[in-house]
């Protein structure tokens, strides 16, 4: 088992997947991961439809321009703003990220791959129309989960001192 930042560090978006199914233990687990992130007030404002029908994951992929990779996917998280349970949209939302983030860091340290789909938003009606969710339920993302094809990939980012100040902006971290 890795540490949290290890995990952190290592996770990466994996957008292929192999065909073996994803385990309702490790499943749980995830959910388990986003149920105990923070909200605003522990409102808790989320709802999870976990897809693993291979015909209504076909539906979803018809709703992105992403549609191999939701496909390729054994499961779907779509992640919801449950707006009966909100108190203000954008805290309600940031804990919805919160919520998803741990999904990923709990991917990956289950030896899963799993990436974040945003672009499906602009389809959130349709979305919500396959999958039946109710119009309190507001559509955050959708998570495309599985035994991740391939080795390792790499990524960069930024250098602390361009993202990140002390005390004022005009003085970078070093």
């Amino acid at each position: 088992m890795q540490g949290t930042i290890e995990t952190i560090l290592s996770r990466r978006s994996i957008r292929s997947y192999t065909s073996e199914p994803v385990e309702r233990t490790k499943i749980t687990q995830i959910l388990e991961a986003a149920r105990w992130a923070p909200s605003g007030l522990n409102n808790q404002p989320w709802k999870f439809i976990v897809v693993q029908d291979r015909n209504n994951i076909e539906k979803l992929s018809g709703c992105t321009r992403y549609s191999s990779i939701v496909k390729g996917a054994s499961v779907i998280v779509a992640a919801f703003l449950d707006t009966s349970e909100m108190y203000n949209h954008i805290k309600d939302a940031q804990a919805i990220g919160a919520a998803i983030q741990n999904m990923l860091l709990a991917c990956c340290e289950l030896g899963l791959g799993a990436v974040w789909l945003g672009e499906i938003l602009n389809n959130k009606e349709q979305v919500n129309l396959i999958l039946k969710a109710p119009e309190s339920l507001e559509l955050m993302a959708a998570l495309a989960i599985g035994y991740p094809v391939g080795s390792k990939t790499t990524s960069s980012r930024k250098e602390l001192a361009e993202i990140a100040f002390e005390e004022l902006y005009d003085n970078q971290w070093r």
